[in-house]
């Protein structure tokens, strides 16, 4: 939730899973081990002055895929968030739609017809004017049967067309009433035509090619060390950039990230994600503010229902009854997490307690192994090393071992992990991380972004064939098309609660996620409960 990454890009853009070291760590002599790249691409934001650099550091890999019809990495959306706009875009925090590059929320959020006026004077980066050309362009992107995009499954179950109706003015055409609609529109950004529309322009695009309409431009691209981005002097939208140039640091390993944003003042980085929890009160000692977000991000398991006996509910079931939660939030989150009552988070406005709930029952553990004729069942682990999810792995084995499992655990980077599943090569349990969130809140989007019978996640299970899968994609689709808000929230609350049963891919555990930022440098950030960071209403302290 991944974290991030993409349905059809390179594997470590395919999904919101995230990327890091592993383990506490002090912050004394690291600063070194900071310079991630050449010195002339790594500097720090030096003395003042209203030219002066916002250095950001974010704890995933900037070497996904750029394009935002495609990409789920965490660094990758999150850049894109300040370079491209939507027709709406979506606060980072509530989620609530607001006008982007069009001027106007349509007034009728239930109507099946919607027509957007595209802002006055919006320019992409290269000068060429925002056309409704280039809005059709992305849109027949998105929607094209034949093209197998991520956003796909965001939008084509309820929109059926974009339409230009002159130069500035669109109009969208719903199948049915779909009000959730309109904060999906951000995940839509708006590219040039005539960039990415000639001949090789979305390969461009994966490598990281980026030029939107937004208050920041793409300056330079460093893969695996940084980004960098200068404010749009002709940006003349609703969120106007307060930072002359930004340099976003990629440092995946948790001890140099830390130790870049520890320094404090113009030493380092004025703000950085995905904060280790052993290294809170460390920071906050230095005078940083340390914020957590609390939401859908989670560590989960993941089995390969076409290797036996996982294809057994009752195994699946028997492995998650296993696992002890509470020493798992205790000792790996140190606190900063809850056990999975549900796919949703607690803080979902659309969640309830799941019928079936894995509180740790080990005796429940060993009768379904029994009942289900397994003894002496060894499984390995393949595991992303997500530096918090590492920390979780020995109370998972510890659990599994002490209900007669035998278990070792295979760390790897997240790119090897999710290269070995795109070669469909054989494994039993994966253990990773995810986040829908990025993509939104409502719980349609989350459940589809992870089930369904063309769904990425969906090939990994080898589970979409089984008949209780296939009937779960059924009410699914209903649940969608539902127009009555009440009844809808109904039936995905039912469909949840297959999900739960099933035990295919499902949550372990919820966790808060830490951003860190210098108060005497920056004020207005937010931390977000999910992976990355949003200085659109940042500025200098």
């Amino acid at each position: 939730m991944p974290h991030g990454g993409t349905v059809r890009d390179a594997p470590p853009a395919r999904r919101s899973l995230l990327r890091g070291g592993v383990g506490a760590l002090g912050l004394g002599a690291l600063t070194a081990a900071c310079r991630v790249g050449p010195a002339s691409t790594t500097s720090f934001g030096g003395s003042g002055g209203a030219d002066r650099t916002l250095t950001a550091v974010i704890g995933y890999g900037n070497d996904g895929t750029w394009d935002p019809t495609q990409t789920a990495s965490a660094f990758c959306m999150a850049g894109n968030n300040h370079v491209y706009e939507g027709l709406l875009d979506t606060d980072p925090i509530s989620r609530e739609p607001y006008a982007a590059l069009a001027t106007a929320i349509p007034a009728d959020p239930r109507a099946t017809t919607w027509r957007f006026t595209l802002r006055e004077g919006a320019t992409f980066h290269d000068g060429t004017p925002v056309t409704a050309d280039d809005v059709v362009f992305v849109y027949d992107r998105v929607l094209d049967p034949d093209t197998h995009t991520l956003a796909k499954s965001f939008f084509a179950t309820w929109l059926k067309d974009v339409r230009k109706v002159d130069a500035r003015t669109v109009e969208l055409v719903l199948r049915f009433p779909f009000p959730e609609g309109l904060a999906r529109l951000t995940l839509a950004k708006v590219m040039p035509e005539h960039v990415f529309g000639r001949p090789g322009g979305w390969n461009k695009a994966i490598t990281g090619l980026a030029v939107g309409s937004g208050p920041y431009r793409m300056t330079a691209h460093h893969p695996k060390s940084n980004t960098t981005f200068e404010a749009f002097g002709e940006y003349n939208g609703p969120r106007p950039p307060a930072f002359a140039k930004m340099n976003w640091l990629t440092i995946v390993d948790a001890a140099p990230r830390v130790a870049t944003v520890s320094g404090g003042g113009g030493a380092g980085a004025q703000v950085a994600d995905n904060i280790p929890y052993a290294n809170i009160g460390q920071l906050e000692s230095a005078g940083m503010t340390v914020a957590g977000g609390a939401g859908m991000n989670n560590l989960f398991l993941m089995f390969n229902t076409a290797h036996p006996p996982f294809d057994d509910v009752r195994v699946r079931q028997a492995l998650r009854y296993a696992i002890d939660t509470e020493q798992l939030v205790e000792v790996a989150l140190k606190g900063h997490g809850t056990p999975a009552s549900s796919f949703l988070d607690e803080a979902n406005p659309s969640y309830r307690r799941a019928r079936t709930v894995y509180d740790h029952d080990p005796d429940r553990a060993r009768a379904l192994l029994k009942a289900a004729g397994v003894s002496g069942l060894r499984v390995d682990i393949l595991a992303v090393n997500v530096s918090w999810i590492v920390d979780c792995l020995p109370t998972i084995k510890e659990s599994w071992d002490a209900v007669g499992v035998r278990t070792t655990l295979s760390p790897q980077e997240t790119t090897a992990v999710f290269t070995k599943l795109d070669q469909k090569r054989d494994y039993q349990v994966v253990a990773a991380a995810s986040n829908p969130n990025q993509f939104g809140l409502d719980a349609d989007l989350i459940m589809h972004y992870n089930y369904g019978p063309e769904n990425l996640w969906m090939g990994y299970t080898r589970w979409a064939d089984d008949p209780v899968a296939r009937r779960l994609f059924r009410d699914m689709e209903r649940a969608t098309r539902e127009p009555d808000p009440a009844r809808k929230r109904t039936m995905i609350q039912e469909y949840i609660d297959v999900v739960a049963e099933q035990a295919v891919l499902y949550p372990v555990v919820h966790n808060e996620l830490m951003t860190a930022w210098d108060p005497r440098a920056v004020t207005g950030l937010r931390a977000q409960p999910y992976p990355g960071v949003n200085l659109l209403q940042a500025t200098w302290a």
